[in-house]
Order: structure tokens, then sequence, then C-alpha cells
């Protein structure tokens, strides 16, 4: 398909967090079908260090660090009126790398992986454009609003990155939503006018590297004690700060009146100060970032991902789902997958009863928690692999009928 330039917010090595995950992929499905030219950006030295990676993969590369403050992003935004989050990542040095790259190789498609990167695509461009946005993030910022987080502030950014998703729209060949759900509600927010060719591709998972029989139990779990709950994911990233304090405070105290000895691990790095205040609560443990989360979803009776505000595809899902173990899910989180209420996993609605439920349901039936969790493997190894989404996108970048029609 020619040569594309792959512009990514987040370098997408390594693979180790929902964003980076997905990118990761779609580079490498990309690399497979052509050369592929890399301009992305590092935030810690870890990321800074992922330089040896670019060059195996792609033809050229510009790995530029992101240390803009957030406060100093978020004055400059308020004084040019533009959002936060495109404030934050703008750059000089990757209007640079991508005029150079476009005046010095035959660039056919320009990819654009996330909303943040779609300001460095010129208006002068006439090669095809793909702007994967995942999910609708004006959304996002608006239920923040709507849930009590500073309201004034994600409301304007949730207005702001409306009109930026609008421009998207009219600007991109082909615009990708990582499901059907997010593909409707993007499309519902369009303006009568706007004429946007829209597709779902889903996430997929590795399920031969989150398979329970690569890895052992972690020790420090306690084999014995009763009963395990897991919950993973990037504890700065508010939905999880929002789930995990929910699930602290409706759900545990009550659960360990029937299981006095039960226990929520909450594994992922950055957790904030408020949910590091209630490590060793109600039988809370807080770990903060792991070299490998799979120990601690194969030691977990239930993992558990009650998710109040949630957009796309959840990555910590299908990683316990391949771990072979049952989750309870809400609503939200379970979007996107195409699995089975009380089969493949559980669904409860965001109410402290309804949740305790299913988690008490399975966890005083083992021959129904092994059950679902081996089903939920089989589901995610049969429908959910990557392979699959490398040929779905395949499809979509050569406009073929049959990458229209897939869903």
């Amino acid at each position: 398909m020619g040569e594309v330039l792959f512009l990514a917010h987040r370098v997408p090595f390594p693979p180790d967090r929902g964003d980076k995950i997905r990118s990761h992929h779609l580079l490498k499905a990309l690399a497979k079908l052509g050369p592929v030219h890399v301009g992305t950006f590092g935030e810690t030295k870890q990321d800074m260090a992922q330089r040896p990676e670019l060059v195996t993969i792609a033809k050229t590369h510009a790995l530029i660090e992101r240390a803009k403050p957030l406060p100093l992003a978020g004055a400059e935004a308020l004084v040019k009126g533009r959002p936060v989050s495109l404030t934050a990542f703008d750059h000089e040095a990757m209007r640079r790398y991508v005029a150079k790259t476009l005046g010095n190789h035959r660039i056919e498609t320009i990819f654009v992986f996330s909303g943040q990167m779609g300001q460095y695509i010129p208006d002068r461009f006439a090669g095809r454009v793909v702007i994967d946005l995942c999910d609708v993030d004006s959304a996002k910022f608006e239920a923040y609003a709507d849930a009590g987080q500073r309201r004034w502030l994600n409301r304007r950014e949730g207005a702001l990155l409306a009109l930026e998703e609008e421009r998207l729209a009219r600007r991109a060949d082909r615009l990708l939503l990582i499901s059907e759900n997010e593909v409707d509600l993007f499309r519902s927010r369009l303006s009568a006018s706007t004429k946007a060719d829209l597709y779902a591709l889903g996430n997929g998972i590795d399920a031969q590297f989150f398979d329970p029989v690569q890895v052992g139990l972690q020790a420090d779990l306690e084999e014995g004690e009763d009963p395990q709950l897991v919950f993973t994911g990037q504890m700065d990233y508010p939905p999880n700060i929002a789930a995990v304090g929910w699930m602290i405070e409706n759900v545990m105290p009550t659960l360990r009146k029937t299981y006095p000895r039960a226990r929520f691990h909450v594994v992922g790095r950055a957790p904030v100060q408020s949910i590091r205040d209630h490590h060793g609560e109600n039988g809370v443990r807080v770990w903060g970032e792991v070299p490998d989360v799979r120990p601690f979803l194969k030691s977990a009776d239930v993992v558990v991902a009650p998710l109040l505000i949630a957009r796309g595809v959840q990555n910590k899902v299908l990683e316990a789902m391949a771990m072979a173990k049952p989750v309870v899910v809400t609503p939200g989180a379970a979007t996107g997958i195409d699995a089975v209420d009380g089969v493949h996993f559980a669904i409860a609605e965001p109410e402290p009863a309804a949740t305790l439920d299913r988690i008490e349901a399975l966890l005083s039936d083992d021959e129904k928690r092994l059950g679902m969790g081996k089903a939920a493997r089989q589901f995610v190894v049969e429908r959910m692999n990557w392979d699959r989404i490398y040929i779905r996108l395949a499809q979509l970048l050569d406009g073929s009928e049959s990458g229209r029609d897939a869903a």
C-alpha cells in the first residue's frame, strides 16, 4: 500500500498499557504491509529507551521527549482557546519531522493514532488519511464533568474536543473507532453536514502471552486466603481511580461480612494518594507497578472491572479472560466484547447489591467459577486474537467490501 507515516502520541513500546497495546499491534500490522515511518513521543526514561525497538520496525523514526508540564499546557491552552490534551502534545520538533518525512519519502498514507496527533496532518497532504480515535474523547470528558470532576475544565475540554473530532471526521478518508458502540456515539455527535467514513476496529489479545500455563501463582497472595479479588489498570487514570474507590467503599465492607478474609488487590502503576490511603483497610492491598500482572490474575478467584466511566474495549477484561478467570464487569466495561453474560463473564449494574450478587454467586460455586473462566479463555482465543484484527485492518486500508461489512 506504499509508504506510511504513523503518528502516535505515546511510543508503542513496550505494550504495557491500553493505548500502547493497541498502537503497538497496529504498527506491527502496518509494517507487514509496507515501509513505515514513525513519529511519536516519550514521557519517561523507559519510553526514551525504546529507540532500538523503533529502529527494528521503522524505515525512519522520531522519538521526541514530551516534557511540557500539564499546568503549563493548561495555561497555554486557555490563552489560545485550544483543548489541553492537544496543547500538551503540540511540539515543533514533530512538525519538522512530519514535513521532512513527507518531503523526502513517497508517503501514500498518514495513519494517525489518537486524536492528539491529528494536528500534525498538513493541509496540503493529498494522500490517504486514516485516523484511529479509539474512543470518543469528547464524550469521556463530558462524563467526567457530569460525575463532578473539575466540572468547568472538563466541560470546556469536551466541547473543544468535539470540534476537533468534527474536523478530523471531515479530514479523514477512514476514521476508526474501537467498537460499534463508539461508532454510533461518534456519528450521533456529528453535524448533519459532516459526511464521515466510520469503521469499528476492535482490540485483540495476545492469548499466548496471557496463558495461565505460562506463569506461576503470585506467592504474596498467600495461597489459601479466602477469597482473592483483583483489579488491574493504570492507577492514575480517572476511570480506574473511580472504579477502585467505588469497590473499596461500596463492596468490600459488605463482602467481608460473608468472607471475613476476603482481599482486594489493586495492581497497576502510579496509584494516586486517595487509593494508597486505603491500603490495609477491609482487606485492600495496593501493589502499585509490578513486573508482571499475570501471576496476580492467575491467583485471583474473581477479577473485577466495575468501571463507572468506560470508553471502548477494556484490555484489562480481555487479559483476565485470556487467563481463564471469571470477570465481573459493569455494562460499560463489557462494551465491544461480544461475549455472553453468565457464560463468558458476569455483567453487573454499577450498584453495590448487584455487584455483590454476581461476585458471591461465583465465589460460592467452584464449578461455575472455573467453567466461566474456561469459557472466557476459549472465547478470546477464538474470537479476539490479534491476527483477526490484522486482517480486518488490511481490509479497511485496501477498501475491500468485506472490510466495510465486517464489524
